[in-house]
């Protein structure tokens, strides 16, 4: 961030509404949403010189952030372990397990898993070498969380 900036945005909580309310105006060309209060438009304010100096997010993050928010309007109440975790982790993301006293490390590629030199298509099958019997790769290297039950469900 350039210094500029940096000052502008430190010297944000400083000003009162009205002060906020011109500066947006001045800086972004167009009037803030009318009913905002102070504690609002300060990080607002800071986000919109940022995003104006920087750039936005770029496009299929906001493609993603819509599908996400869209799935939720269609059914808050659906827990959210259940979106893919292959979506989240990144190739490079090392995942490492403690199994029996031996720990274990898993490098998440492109294309799969490696695992002690070797490529896996699912961190399931990884599991299943380590423990010997079936397991949910997510679950076992805790990326997914267990659903737990509601009391009264």
């Amino acid at each position: 961030m350039s210094d500029t900036l940096a000052e502008e945005i430190a010297e944000l909580p400083r000003l009162n509404r009205a002060q906020l309310r011109a500066k947006w105006r001045s800086a972004l060309k167009k009037d803030p949403p009318p009913h905002l209060r102070k504690q609002i438009l300060v990080p607002l304010l800071a986000y919109k010189l940022q995003e104006q100096a920087y750039g936005g997010l770029r496009p299929e993050i906001k493609r993603r952030l819509r599908e996400l928010a869209n799935s939720f309007e269609s059914g808050p109440s659906r827990p959210s372990a259940q979106y893919a975790a292959h979506n989240r982790i990144k190739p490079g993301t090392r995942l490492i397990r403690q199994w029996q006293g031996e720990t274990h490390h898993v490098t998440v590629c492109d294309e799969g898993f490696e695992y002690n030199g070797e490529r896996y298509s699912s961190l399931s099958e990884i599991a299943r070498l380590i423990t010997g019997t079936r397991w949910s790769g997510p679950l076992f290297f805790g990326i997914k969380q267990k659903l737990k039950k509601r009391s009264g469900q």
